[in-house]
């Protein structure tokens, strides 16, 4: 059994709401213990996933959060900052799976969270566990 953080950048709630509840069940089902951490936006997941990292408490993360386009520059640089960041985590050594969904639109979103329909929180932490069986297979 693992210790799991979804860190989630608590938006919209209905869609956040979906997206744990995917990726809770994804981990739990697994046997994984699971804890839910919030901050305001995308752009605090990486430096959340950081500091939770540095205390030697979890064994793997899901990014969880949501990113609808508008009509400024805000969704480019937060859509690619939060994935950057959690790349740069990801790249060194930090079982991370991506849920932080970037859509023009809300029904994208919608279809993307539901865990009846793309499920992509289940899918983050199915990736977030696969990363740590790997650290494990390569420690």
């Amino acid at each position: 059994m693992a210790q799991f953080l979804i860190v989630e950048a608590r938006f919209y709630d209905h869609l956040n709401d979906m997206l744990v509840a995917g990726a809770r069940a994804a981990l739990e089902g697994a046997g994984h213990e699971v804890e839910v951490l919030t901050v305001p936006g995308a752009l605090e997941i990486p430096g959340a996933i950081a500091l939770a990292s540095e205390s030697g408490k979890y064994d793997g993360f899901v990014a969880i959060g949501v990113v609808i386009r508008g009509e400024t520059w805000h969704f480019e640089i937060v859509a690619g900052e939060s994935a950057r960041g959690v790349m740069a985590l990801t790249m060194d050594g930090v079982a991370i799976g991506n849920g932080i969904l970037t859509v023009e639109n809300e029904a994208q979103a919608l279809v993307r969270a539901d865990p009846a329909q793309k499920d992509k929180g289940g899918e983050a932490a199915r990736a977030a566990m696969a990363l740590h069986d790997l650290a494990q297979r390569f420690a």
